[in-house]
């Protein structure tokens, strides 16, 4: 039996599994570009602390609609129940994990993401092929803060070498360095990650 120096891959949610930026957010809840103009700067205003955990989701929302001109609240009210719904899933990736699971891969999801993503990611069925998901907003950690690393690894009992993590940012990727966990910036580029992890 070929020794597998990874036991472990641990995915990055935006950007990895699914396409996430703010067009991806805020584009099918407004018709003009200077409708998304308003609409950008009302939602992003403070979004990194709705990944944090410390901004409740429903008052953040709130507060983002009375940013608007009043033509655009419900514009924003919908978006707030649904913008999570409708991102694009990156189906080489889910192609990815899907082989990985069936070559006896432990995956797991790291992500920074609020309370309200959390609540709803169970909406995209590639979940479901996952052991386990941690989300920064409800255990108020971020990446690539080393705490949130450290809770992944003792929460399921991984070993940070046997670990290979996914990630669109250099940041994230060196914070999981630092602790001892290979990984490399996802670029969409299946082939080479397929080598690395010699599939």
């Amino acid at each position: 039996m070929r020794f597998m120096k990874y036991k472990n891959i641990i995915f990055d949610f935006g950007n990895v599994l699914v396409k996430f930026g703010e067009q991806q957010v805020i584009g099918r809840f407004c018709s003009t570009p200077e409708d998304s103009a308003l609409i950008k700067r009302a939602i992003f205003y403070n979004w990194d602390e709705l990944d944090r955990g410390t901004i409740d989701y429903e008052e953040y929302m709130a507060h983002a609609a009375t940013l608007v001109p009043e033509r655009l609240r419900p514009n924003i009210r919908q978006l707030a129940r649904e913008w999570c719904l409708h991102l694009t899933p990156l189906e080489k990736t889910w192609d990815l994990v899907r082989e990985l699971k069936k070559k006896g891969f432990s995956l797991y999801i790291l992500s920074n993401a609020s309370t309200f993503f959390a609540d709803h990611v169970s909406h995209y069925e590639i979940t479901r092929e996952f052991d386990g998901m941690v989300y920064s907003a409800p255990i108020r950690m971020m990446k690539p803060e080393p705490d949130i690393y450290k809770y992944l690894f003792q929460t399921f009992r991984l070993n940070p070498e046997e670990c290979f993590f996914l990630d669109d940012k250099e940041e994230n990727i060196k914070g999981g360095t630092d602790l001892g966990m290979d990984g490399i910036v996802f670029t969409e580029n299946i082939s080479e990650i397929r080598k690395i992890l010699e599939l």
